[in-house]
């Protein structure tokens, strides 16, 4: 982990900071959590990982451990489910208000995603991979003008994340998504709002039964 300076949302930052740990698969589930450790490898104090601690604590990224303390929580596949559903209406939302408020915007900027997100395939790198993701949908959140769609999209980014980084590991040459990305972004550009919002809801249920199978998969118990 990167030491974090100072700041205003330093407690934000140690949250996406543990929780890059576990996306990642260093801190895998059943994996207990230690304070001191974190604000030591963190350089900040103890006050902030607690803090973040139970946010994500209440997230269900983390539960009681046995005894006394915190580990990390497995993946309920009932509740990714019921997440992606969800997505997949605010994410069709967002992406047709971009098309239909800032598709200038869009085609001047959306490159620039588009290159770093297939770079990071390229790479096999999983942690760049789910972090130009997630500014890419950012992004269109931010062109959607709503300033409601990216908080109500937070809770749902927390777990995305822990299933990108769970799914994305396991593969030799990560699932490429690029191409679903790109075709979005063409459709903002050109201002067609529902095409865009088709190609969202689209793109989300697919990846909700790519993320879930393959979850669904790991699960069950070997043969023999």
């Amino acid at each position: 982990m990167k030491i974090l300076a100072a700041q205003p949302k330093l407690v934000e930052l140690v949250q996406g900071a543990i929780l890059a740990e576990i996306a990642s698969g260093k801190l895998p589930p059943g994996a207990r959590i230690i304070q001191e450790q974190i604000a030591q490898e963190l350089g900040v104090s103890r006050q902030p990982v607690q803090q973040a601690l139970l946010v994500l604590r209440n997230l269900g990224v983390l539960r009681d451990a046995p005894g006394r303390g915190l580990q990390v929580a497995p993946l309920d596949l009932d509740h990714v489910r019921n997440m992606y559903d969800m997505r997949a209406v605010i994410e069709g939302l967002a992406f047709r208000m971009a098309a239909e408020r800032n598709a200038k915007r869009a085609a001047k900027e959306g490159p620039a995603f588009i290159k770093q997100g297939r770079e990071a395939v390229a790479r096999g790198d999983v942690a760049r991979m789910i972090e130009i993701d997630m500014a890419f949908h950012a992004f269109i959140y931010e062109l959607s003008a709503n300033p409601l769609i990216a908080p109500a999209m937070d809770t749902h980014w927390t777990n995305t994340q822990r299933v990108m980084g769970e799914v994305l590991m396991r593969d030799e040459r990560p699932r490429d998504i690029w191409d679903q990305h790109e075709a979005l972004l063409a459709a903002v550009a050109a201002g067609d709002g529902k095409k865009a919002e088709k190609l969202a809801r689209e793109h989300i249920a697919q990846a909700a039964d790519f993320m879930f199978h393959r979850l669904q998969r790991e699960r069950e118990p070997e043969p023999g």
